[in-house]
């Protein structure tokens, strides 16, 4: 039996109304309006750490030197040309004799993804690979792309052991449909007519695969609990499963109007939020969008109960603040320039050679812990700091990004630049010992307090845009429910 081993996904802590965006450009009919909010990545985020974040849900409790492969699916990758899928391996401290690889282009590179790690596992290539879908996309401002994306994040583990739900047959449809594109020098999406890809692209090829797939293996929409399948326009998504046969209890929610389109994890975004209430005996079909689309079929099995205590979907959704600003929205993505003073100067980017030595430390959060006390420390070190111990080279590696920690003291500051000021920072202390300085984010500087709870998110640093270089860390924030 070979399928989903787990599973994990990440909404960022911010949301905005979609009323914001009409309110900031003066568009109040409420008869051209699209209803809910969508989800916002904050200004240090973008697809990858919003992966690591996914994938960070997917793997608590697992052992991770047993994975064997991670896929990264997304249309807006940081890097054109430096594999996305090496650094998140790399970010989570996993073993480097790994198959990654980056799927793009696509809205239904997550389920490619998906399939292609099922076929991985399958072939015996690989025991398990992890699947990471997540997208950060820029629609035009004032346009209608921009109100539909939203950002988000899906993570699987596919293995054969340990199976939650099982995967029991696959089929695809692929077609030069040109509905949603971006070139090389565009900054934005760019979409066809608005008719022209709800008729002739969801109303197709999502059809397409799904009925496909029920040929294929001689089942009816009778035979599932649940149908997954995404779709930017409300009505469409009811009428499509409706004229397949689905009754609207076995329609998964389309989550437009909770966190928006999210591209490549969209799907799996949904099918999470389908696992988290289905229960052993369910078989789930699940369907993808763009140039035609993928369909997928899974049977739930008793392990599935060892997989609630993820943060999963409804958690994420329930862990959330309005942005409230557009203005605020558009200094995030860098559609509204702001001076950043005199003392907000570039800082220099770390070089290339230094990180590679430092990887462990710098990108997985990795210190070192005493063999013979016990003793964690950060940065890793050849001598032990308990005055008791002092051991010399007797260090093991030890990881911190995945540990919770209590803050210790903070402050702010405004004189500092910050893209969303005052920049706050300050001390945490370990769960098991250890402490360091780290800026702090998701938060207001009065819902903080000596002593709170804190954990640790994969943030972008900075962008060196003159030498095209993203730099990462890890930031602290307020433990979400």
């Amino acid at each position: 039996m070979i399928g989903i081993t787990s599973y994990g996904a990440y909404i960022p802590f911010y949301r905005m109304n979609r009323m914001t965006i009409y309110g900031a450009l003066g568009w109040l009919n409420p008869a051209s309006l699209l209803p809910g909010e969508k989800a916002v990545a904050n200004y240090d985020e973008d697809s990858l750490t919003m992966a690591v974040a996914a994938a960070m849900d997917c793997l608590g409790g697992i052992e991770r030197n047993k994975i064997g492969g991670v896929f990264f699916a997304t249309t807006t990758a940081p890097y054109r040309e430096r594999q996305n899928a090496g650094i998140i391996a790399t970010v989570l401290d996993l073993r480097p004799d790994i198959r990654t690889s980056d799927f793009t282009a696509s809205a239904k590179a997550g389920t490619g993804a998906f399939i292609s790690a099922y076929d991985a596992v399958t072939s015996g290539s690989a025991d398990n690979v992890l699947v990471c879908a997540a997208d950060c996309r820029l629609g035009k401002p004032a346009g209608y792309l921009e109100e539909v994306y939203g950002d988000g994040g899906a993570a699987f583990l596919m293995g054969d052991s340990g199976v939650i739900a099982s995967v029991e047959g696959t089929h695809s449809v692929s077609y030069d449909f040109v509905d949603h594109w971006r070139a090389d020098e565009d900054r934005y999406n760019r979409a066809w007519e608005d008719r022209w890809i709800r008729d002739e692209g969801y109303g197709r090829f999502i059809s397409e695969a799904i009925s496909g797939l029920l040929r294929k293996y001689k089942l009816a929409p009778k035979d599932f609990a649940k149908v997954v399948y995404p779709c930017q326009y409300i009505r469409a998504h009811a009428d499509i499963g409706k004229n397949l046969g689905f009754a609207p209890n076995q329609i998964q929610d389309h989550m437009f109007t909770a966190t928006g389109h999210t591209g490549t994890a969209y799907p799996l975004m949904m099918l999470v939020a389908a696992l988290e209430d289905a229960k052993p005996g369910d078989r789930i079909l699940v369907a993808s969008y763009g140039n035609g689309g993928d369909a997928l079929v899974l049977q739930v099995t008793e392990e599935i109960q060892k997989a609630r205590d993820r943060r999963g979907i409804r958690k994420h959704l329930a862990s959330k603040k309005d942005l409230g600003s557009y203005e605020k929205y558009a200094t995030f993505r860098n559609i509204l320039g702001i001076d950043t003073g005199g003392r907000g100067e570039e800082v220099a980017s770390t070089q290339m050679s230094t990180l590679w030595r430092e990887r462990k430390m710098v990108l997985a959060l990795c210190g070192s812990k005493c063999r013979r006390c016990g003793t964690p420390q950060y940065p890793p070190q050849q001598i032990c700091a308990n005055p008791k111990c002092g051991a010399v080279d007797e260090m093991d590696d030890y990881r911190f990004a995945d540990r919770r920690g209590a803050l210790f003291t903070y402050t702010s500051d405004l004189l500092a630049f910050s893209l969303s000021p005052p920049a706050i920072y300050g001390f945490v202390d370990f769960e098991g010992g250890g402490r360091w300085f780290f800026d702090l984010n998701d938060c207001d500087l009065e819902s903080l307090s000596v002593g709170m709870p804190v954990e640790l998110s994969f943030r972008k640093k900075y962008h060196d845009v003159a030498r095209g270089i993203h730099g990462y860390y890890w930031k602290a924030i307020p433990v979400r429910a």
